[in-house]
């Protein structure tokens, strides 16, 4: 039956009626179809890879991944929170390693806010097994898309087993299918609209190495932090598994300067290299040599387009839309939120399937242009300043903040985190003004020793509201002219 509408409107289907395509079966694609389907739509659930559920999938993607609250918000709506807690290692801080293998632990957050260590295959079966369970959703593996037409919303998918080619015809395809999506490149082919797509990336990659577990399945450094060895240009993590090993990521530059992965190119120069910049670390990787060798070289960049949408017919969502660099843990999280958002402009528009997709990235598109550069930002910062002796002390009196005035100051960090009502466009604008302050402050050596916490948070709040009216001022003047 179809909706009661006003008649200068086209009839529109109700959910029930509306068959949509989801391309891409990863975390972004697993939670929107099944939270199409809990709206009632039919969904179907196409994916290039085998079902990882039933075979190893070699994705060349971290193996593992920082959760946090606007990630959890999208879990949350479609009623998963308390399933995914168990897939979780809390993270506390980041503990700095020099290279002397000495550490210190620098905490998120002084109301005691953390990020967690997820499993992405964990996560990604979790969510399979949900959709499994919908009877709204049929899900097809082993599907490569060929192309989409835009205007029809028909899909061309060929079986990787069968070499069959077969085309699909529903009402919306959404693309969650990552920085290679085949939607997006759909929408960059097509010649009646102007589409624009750019990517941009870091002259360094980054290769997955590990800890292993101790014998008993214990952790052989601190379970509860995401550790960082910052090295200036280059630098490692390791964030913690469930069975006790770490997931150990190593960023070095592709070709320039002393240290990079074309000069480390032998044995002697990988031992040499980790010996120099990870001591510590080169005495908990028993088979450092085997996964450097045998693990690829990824990629880091940045992937901005528009629009994400076309005819009232497709989207573009995650990835597939805003592909970012993982420095501030924030892609999956941020494709999560992408789906919530949407939910929200599903509910104001009732299927006007191109006021909802206009809405949405109207509102998104900021934000994620936002956390975009933010996480390129961080980059900087985790390989190089947060060893630097005036970071280190802009974060203990951040931190004294938050413990001490807990409602009254949220850094950047946290406002981008744990603050999942804040947009992320307006946590970068505020985020970054309260960083310039505090630096200013710390180097012109305003905070005095006679001074109060309460004096020290007064004057910052005092700099930072008049740097951002400078900031307003010289807006509204670009504007004018």
């Amino acid at each position: 039956m179809y909706a009661s509408v006003p008649t200068n409107k086209p009839l529109l289907k109700t959910p029930n009626q509306e068959h949509i395509l989801v391309i891409g079966a990863g975390l972004c694609g697993s939670l929107l179809a099944l939270r199409m389907a809990q709206r009632g739509y039919k969904v179907t659930l196409m994916e290039k890879r085998p079902d990882l559920r039933k075979e190893v999938v070699d994705s060349g993607r971290s193996i593992n991944l920082a959760f946090s609250d606007r990630g959890m918000k999208g879990l949350r709506l479609a009623g998963l929170e308390d399933k995914v807690l168990p897939l979780c290692i809390p993270m506390h801080g980041r503990m700095i390693h020099n290279t002397e293998g000495e550490q210190f632990m620098s905490p998120y957050s002084g109301r005691h806010e953390y990020i967690n260590s997820i499993s992405r295959e964990d996560l990604n079966i979790m969510l399979l097994d949900e959709c499994e369970l919908m009877p709204q959703i049929t899900m097809r593996f082993n599907q490569k898309c060929t192309g989409v037409n835009l205007e029809t919303a028909e899909a061309t998918f060929e079986d990787y087993k069968t070499g069959e080619t077969t085309t699909y015809q529903t009402d919306i395809v959404m693309g969650a299918d990552g920085v290679g999506s085949a939607l997006r490149k759909s929408m960059l082919d097509h010649r009646k609209f102007l589409f624009s797509y750019g990517q941009d990336f870091l002259t360094h990659g980054y290769k997955e190495l590990s800890f292993p577990p101790k014998a008993d399945g214990g952790f052989l450094v601190e379970k509860h932090a995401l550790h960082i060895w910052p090295r200036g240009k280059d630098m490692m993590i390791a964030l913690p598994n469930l069975d006790g090993s770490f997931t150990v990521t190593l960023f070095l530059s592709w070709d320039e300067g002393k240290d990079s992965f074309e000069s480390l190119n032998t044995d002697e120069a990988v031992v040499d290299y980790f010996k120099r910049e990870y001591p510590d670390a080169l005495a908990l990787m028993p088979d450092l040599l085997e996964e450097f060798h045998a693990n690829p070289t990824s990629p880091l960049g940045t992937i901005k387009c528009s629009p994400w949408h076309a005819y009232g017919k497709v989207l573009l969502l995650g990835d597939a839309a805003h592909g970012i660099v993982p420095f501030y843990g924030q892609g999956m999280n941020s494709a999560f939120e992408d789906i919530y958002v949407l939910d929200q402009y599903l509910d104001q528009h009732a299927g006007d399937w191109k006021a909802v997709f206009k809405a949405y990235q109207e509102e998104r598109k900021e934000d994620t242009d936002a956390i975009a550069d933010l996480a390129v930002d961080n980059f900087h910062e985790m390989k190089a300043h947060t060893a630097r002796p005036i970071f280190q002390e802009k974060r203990k009196l951040e931190i004294a903040f938050e413990e001490a005035f807990p409602t009254e100051y949220f850094s950047k960090y946290s406002l981008v985190t744990f603050r999942e009502d804040l947009r992320y466009s307006e946590a970068m604008r505020r985020g970054r003004v309260q960083d310039k302050a505090i630096l200013n402050l710390i180097y012109d050596g305003k905070f005095t020793t006679d001074m109060s916490l309460r004096d020290k948070l007064d004057l910052m709040k005092q700099e930072t509201r008049k740097m951002l009216h400078d900031e307003e001022v010289l807006e509204g003047l670009e504007e004018e002219d």
